[in-house]
């Protein structure tokens, strides 16, 4: 069940190549991390997303599905339509 689930954020990844994204992760001791940038290319294990340049020191940023899966990281895309969070949902 765990690989299904995976493979379904893949996919629903893998329709925003391209877009833009607002990550945010647990940083750990109760910190947020917040970023932005573009979700830049999907492997079999990990994503990558480019960072904009003028507010971050890295260029990009992996995370792995399970991240997305065990809620660690929220995936939203956002654009011109509106917002759309990546997650999975059970059935």
């Amino acid at each position: 069940m765990a690989k299904n689930a995976l493979l379904e954020i893949r996919r629903s990844l893998e329709a925003h190549v391209g877009s833009r994204v607002c990550l945010r992760a647990n940083g750990g001791r109760r910190k947020t991390i917040e970023r932005t940038g573009v979700l830049e290319e999907t492997y079999p294990s990990v994503f990558i997303v480019k960072l904009d340049q003028e507010q971050h020191a890295f260029k990009r940023v992996s995370y792995s599905y399970a991240d997305i899966l065990t809620e660690t990281v929220e995936v939203t895309v956002v654009s011109d339509e509106g917002q759309v969070r990546i997650a999975y949902m059970q059935h």
